[in-house]
């Protein structure tokens, strides 16, 4: 009798193993379709809120972003528009229009290409010496 109460314990024993297996095998089968199915209900949310939001988005953004971006480019159209407006700068030489040399009335300014030499002589002078040529008043040797 004692090998058969001790064959039904281990009998007993071994089948609230088996049981205890399937019921994991069944809570993990579980848990695993949940987690599937879960993931799948976000992922398609996810894509819901992107097609229906991510557009409302993308649009304000560009809508925000593109009034800064003009902006951007125009400035830069006008700051290229206006370096062409400033006047470039020439200085006489003994080469070119020595007469002007430390002259007060001296202008040197090119506009579109074309040099503005003074005032008097908005070509220059051919000699070397300027009738009108004036030193300048800091430079002048009357000084008080």
């Amino acid at each position: 009798m004692e090998d058969d109460w001790s064959k039904s314990i281990f009998e007993t024993l071994e089948s609230v193993a088996n049981m205890v297996d399937e019921f994991f095998e069944g809570v993990s089968e579980a848990v695993e379709e949940f987690a599937e199915e879960f993931a799948n209900e976000v992922e398609e949310f996810a894509n819901q809120v992107d097609n229906a939001i991510g557009a409302e988005i993308d649009q304000c953004l560009q809508d925000i972003v593109e009034p800064f971006v003009e902006i951007y480019f125009d400035f830069e159209v006008m700051v290229s528009e206006t370096d062409d407006d400033f006047p470039d700068s020439v200085t006489p030489s003994s080469q070119k229009h020595p007469a002007c040399i430390d002259c007060h009335h001296y202008h040197g300014q090119a506009y579109g290409g074309n040099l503005l030499v003074c005032g008097m002589h908005p070509y220059g002078w051919d000699t070397e010496d300027c009738p009108d040529w004036e030193s300048h008043p800091r430079n002048s040797s009357n000084r008080f």
